[in-house]
């Protein structure tokens, strides 16, 4: 089966109108980080002020996002995508006001606690669409294994793309209006596809988990903690990134472009990710993670030798070519190996690393900047690189092992039902796609 083909099969089987929203559901996500940067960074006069906001509102986000996926395995994702919905809104709102009165000279620690709070509850709806897609494709009644393949391919992608698409929409808007603006528009997004997104029929699939069945399934295993790890060193790639980007952007007299630069990270990102499907099935994920690995590395030793921003925008867009992939097989390797009652958890603990990995990479790039410029920023890139792919070769075992483990996704693939649900969730889906 072709990519295309693939991908057309899987969009049959939620339609379009899904899709866009949980597109733009993950939209404010992407936007609130660099938005409370620059609006805080504005507002205040200090960067110190808007680096310490944004990582508050990252790192809350990553402590907060297993917290709502280990409640959605057992409670469903709609009640608990509401509330994260609404809080996160009202976060994000009520920050930009703080941030659009602040007074210069004034005291600006109550910045990052709103963040903070804010950050907490904006919903990873990435994370939580990847957990809707197994349900979903219970309604081909092919079953052809491709068609999970194409789902997560095309989650990797449409994450690529939402960073894109935030950091360069924050850009545009604090070019024709004060930076505070963005984040009114992330809060104006998040409450509108947000709420579209928990309220979707999509949600019922995702129902609680018996209680008879509660805690019964471990979800810290050796092999979910080293791809956790691994999607922390991706974190980290990006935060080093926007860090040196900033910086180089900053001595060219150009800040207004990091946006748009880092940008071109996510253009070549997409591309490889939506392309990941075509990868013969012969080929395993735990070697696709080593290869992809010691891609990122190759391409991301180049950074080092940037001395302009022509430069840096070639370096940007090659390196994005082995980070949707890499980030597609961490995912994939989870949900194939996580028992299907922890999958939300599992999910959103990679995602959780993966912003904890920005908060480490941004604030020591950042350190290493101030001494030395943007080449030490991209060098926490590059060691970043190199650190991913000692936990690709490292993972080889724990990943056979928990493959053969009884419960995970792998060794239930096949059976007559799904621990998540069973025949039930599937009827319900080829219920949705009939109806539809």
């Amino acid at each position: 089966m072709s990519p295309v083909q693939s991908y057309r099969q899987l969009f049959a089987l939620t339609g379009p109108l899904y899709v866009a929203v949980a597109f733009l559901g993950r939209i404010p996500l992407a936007m609130s980080q660099i938005a409370s940067l620059l609006a805080v960074s504005a507002a205040t006069g200090s960067y110190a002020a808007g680096g310490v906001t944004a990582g508050a509102l990252a790192v809350a986000n990553a402590v907060g996002a297993p917290l709502a996926g280990a409640l959605s395995d057992r409670l469903g994702q709609r009640p608990v995508l509401l509330v994260q919905s609404v809080l996160g809104t009202l976060g994000l709102a009520v920050l930009a006001l703080l941030t659009g009165t602040h007074e210069a000279g004034s005291a600006w620690w109550p910045l990052p606690v709103v963040a903070a709070l804010g950050g907490a509850f904006v919903p990873q709806v990435g994370t939580m669409a990847r957990v809707r897609w197994r349900p979903i494709s219970r309604a081909s009644r092919a079953h052809d294994p491709r068609v999970m393949d194409a789902a997560f391919s095309y989650e990797g992608a449409a994450d690529e793309a939402s960073f894109v698409l935030g950091p360069a929409l924050v850009g545009v808007i604090a070019a024709v209006a004060a930076p505070v603006t963005s984040l009114v528009v992330a809060a104006v997004l998040l409450g509108a596809f947000g709420t579209w997104f928990a309220v979707h029929p999509t949600s019922s699939l995702v129902g609680r988990a018996p209680s008879s069945t509660a805690g019964r399934d471990r979800l810290l295993t050796p092999a979910l903690l080293i791809l956790a790890a691994t999607q922390l060193t991706l974190g980290m790639l990006f935060g080093s990134v926007q860090t040196g980007t900033s910086v180089l952007a900053t001595q060219a007299g150009q800040p207004g472009l990091t946006g748009l630069l880092h940008g071109l990270l996510g253009v070549g990102s997409v591309l490889a990710g939506l392309a990941v499907v075509a990868v013969p099935e012969r080929v395993g994920y735990p070697t696709r993670l080593r290869w992809f690995t010691l891609a990122l590395v190759v391409l991301a030793v180049p950074l080092l030798a940037v001395d302009g921003l022509g430069t840096l925008a070639v370096a940007l867009l090659g390196l994005g070519f082995a980070v949707a992939p890499t980030m597609i097989t961490t995912f994939t390797l989870a949900e194939r190996l996580t028992p299907a009652r922890r999958l939300g958890a599992a999910m959103t603990l990679l995602a959780a690393a993966t912003g904890t990995g920005y908060a480490v990479g941004a604030a020591l790039a950042g350190r290493l900047a101030d001494l030395g410029g943007h080449r030490p920023a991209f060098a926490v890139t590059v060691g970043a690189t190199v650190l991913a792919l000692g936990l690709a070769l490292a993972a080889a075992a724990p990943v056979r092992r928990a493959h053969a483990r009884p419960g995970s996704a792998a060794a239930v693939r096949t059976g007559p039902q799904d621990a998540a649900g069973g025949d039930a969730a599937g009827d319900a889906a080829r219920e949705l796609v009939s109806s539809r």
